[in-house]
């Protein structure tokens, strides 16, 4: 790794030499570090890199008109600078004008998303930038040949062995291990040369040690025919769809029949399941089973069935599409239950809906036993700029992700770029819901910075903290309902603040009154200026699954998350069918309208870090939000908010 001083006079002899033989002087400037994080407590260094181990490298470069975008966002979808008004004040109020955009459902431009083209238009980078960054790269033996670019130019992808890469970022890779086994390749920090570090945002992989962990717990297997058939008879039993919420749940055994009546679906029919779709993501060597699909739905949807053999895959950076049996490791693992948990809530709830399964790769698979190239891309950014590519007649307008990771596991600049991403599918007319996690406002015996301080505070999740999704807590009984906790495996509903992404304004009128209502507990464990989260919640507790062709029984915001996205996507139908535009990016139009069509939830709370965590309460809260779905009265606010 050559020195800033060394790098320096390298440069300048080249600058020299260019000059002397009459070529153009090109920019150059001495390297500095760009960013510096520290690695997370549960990784540690193995040893040095192999020199020839190929890492896929994003270079993500400044948007030229993000601000732009956001304002587009936040007034096509519902203007997020408003002041806050109860359902009645829509009468009475016509027009408030806050730094620019107009707070009323009926202005000209509420839900008129944007086309991929104008979003490309408004993310590209400057031609300056993509010049300067082209440059460089050429400068360092890079071929033009070699470069692939995101559709708005603001990604430059490149494949490069670790010694390559280590020359271009003026810094040294490591093998990072975990006890369980896992491996990546990272550096905890990186430079640029000073000229480019306005232009390029983030680098990766470099400094990220973001692992998309699925946000479950498995409690419960059933593994003999007789619990099958037990099951079965319980299905069948409560199939009608005239049930009471108290007959057709059961609530240590979660069904579609039950979700549907809970959250009053059950007697609409989709219209569009040509134009409505939905989406999720399978990460982490995760996909969907078509035959336990079609177990489930036989068993508990029936008329649903023939959807196992019609979902249909996106597979981006080499994701697993695997139908035939897992092998014994892979059953050890748990491969799979989130991919058929996401599946099987979906279809049960949305039929005939179509289901588009993202599967994607770039899991860290790095041996370092292992001299050969592995990929070793970071997951969400190969599935954003996939998603990104889509079309308006292919891209799902709800996606449900069911991942996340604690939020300083990614240092800021990645964690903002994907945000970002996010943004873009948002102002394109699409609902990402993701979950907020399973360990409350942290798992017990982690509950500490990353910083090298060691300070005790609460462990905020990522992507659950980005502004630009909506993040679904859990809730577990009915009549009434209750945020959720199992004892049996700690699993907890997350909830929290941000420690990256500040309060974003449409949170403004509400959530300062619910931190005044803490009294001051846990002032110093987190960030009360930051966003808060979840923004709404749903069933998360003992949902029946079919795994390797036998019932599993599973907690989590996992089985939140999809069962959430289901309603919504049955409101875009709804919205289609009468040839209006789709929610979008839910929030803004939530926090000022829609939270009246939630239950809310006002009992338990998000435990975690050796403490009752965030307590549920009247209005929002950061154990569930403004709390579950009522789909008869979401569908009838959001028809009636859209001109």
């Amino acid at each position: 790794m050559l020195s800033t001083i060394a790098r320096s006079l390298v440069l300048t002899l080249a600058i020299g030499a260019g000059t002397a033989v009459g070529s153009p002087i090109k920019v150059r400037t001495p390297y500095a570090v760009k960013e510096s994080h520290p690695v997370p407590t549960k990784w540690s260094r193995v040893g040095p890199a192999p020199a020839d181990h190929v890492i896929n490298l994003s270079i993500g470069l400044k948007s030229s008109q993000f601000d732009e975008l956001e304002r587009h966002l936040y007034e096509g979808i519902f203007p997020i600078s408003f002041t806050h008004f109860y359902m009645s004040d829509f009468n009475q109020i016509s027009n408030v004008d806050l730094h620019g955009t107009v707070s009323n459902p009926a202005h000209h431009r509420y839900g008129q998303h944007l086309s991929q083209a104008e979003v490309n238009e408004l993310v590209k980078p400057t031609d300056d930038a993509l010049d300067l960054v082209s440059e460089w790269l050429i400068d360092n033996g890079v071929t033009s040949g070699q470069l692939q670019y995101s559709p708005a130019k603001d990604w430059i992808m490149v494949s490069l062995p670790v010694n390559e890469v280590e020359r271009l970022l003026d810094t040294e890779y490591s093998v990072y291990g975990t006890k369980e086994g896992s491996y990546l390749v990272r550096t905890p920090e990186w430079s640029l040369p000073k000229h480019l570090h306005n232009h390029i945002d983030v680098i990766q992989p470099t400094n990220s040690f973001f692992s998309p962990t699925p946000l479950h717990s498995n409690v419960m297997p059933y593994k003999n025919s007789p619990d099958m058939a037990a099951v079965a008879a319980m299905a069948q039993s409560s199939a009608s769809t005239d049930l009471t919420v108290a007959q057709a749940c059961n609530v240590t055994a979660v069904t579609p029949t039950c979700l549907r009546t809970l959250y009053r679906t059950i007697n609409y029919t989709p219209q569009m399941a040509g134009q409505n779709r939905i989406g999720l993501n399978d990460f982490l060597g995760e996909t969907n089973n078509r035959s336990d699909v079609h177990i489930f739905l036989e068993m508990f949807r029936s008329g649903a069935a023939a959807a196992s053999s019609e979902f249909i895959f996106e597979v981006v950076n080499d994701g697993s599409t695997q139908q035939t049996p897992d092998n014994a490791t892979q059953l050890n693992a748990g491969t799979d239950l989130e991919g058929n948990l996401d599946a099987e809530t979906i279809i049960g709830i949305t039929y005939p809906t179509p289901l588009t399964c993202f599967t994607t790769g770039g899991s860290p698979p790095f041996k370092p036993d292992l001299l050969t190239p592995t990929d070793t891309n970071e997951p969400y950014l190969a599935w954003l700029n996939f998603a990104l590519a889509m079309t308006a007649n292919n891209l799902p307008q709800t996606i449900s992700t069911s991942y996340g990771d604690d939020e300083q596991t990614v240092p800021p600049s990645f964690a903002a770029k994907v945000c970002s991403g996010f943004a873009q599918l948002g102002a394109r007319g699409v609902t990402l819901l993701f979950a907020s996690g399973d360990n409350g406002v942290g798992a017990t015996g982690d509950c500490r910075s990353n910083d090298g301080k060691n300070t005790r505070m609460f462990l905020p999740s990522f992507p659950a903290s980005c502004p630009y999704v909506t993040t679904v807590g859990a809730t577990k009984n009915v009549n009434p309902e209750v945020t959720a906790f199992d004892a049996s495996n700690n699993f907890s509903s997350g909830g929290g603040f941000s420690n990256y992404f500040p309060r974003p304004s449409y949170q403004d009128p509400i959530v300062p009154s619910y931190i005044a209502s803490l009294g001051g507990e846990y002032n110093g464990l987190y960030n009360q200026s930051g966003r808060g989260y979840p923004d709404i919640a749903a069933q998360g507790y003992r949902f029946l699954t079919i795994w390797n062709g036998t019932i599993a029984v599973l907690d989590g915001t996992s089985a939140a998350t999809p069962t959430a996205a289901s309603v919504i996507s049955l409101v875009n139908d709804a919205l289609i069918a009468v040839g209006k535009p789709t929610l979008g990016f839910l929030n803004p139009l939530l926090y000022s309208l829609l939270y009246e069509s939630f239950n809310d939830i006002t009992s338990g709370s998000s435990i975690g870090c050796n403490t009752a965590g965030f307590p549920a309460k009247a209005g929002w809260d950061a154990a569930t939000g403004f709390g579950t779905p009522d789909f008869i009265k979401i569908k009838a606010a959001a028809l009636n908010a859209q001109p």
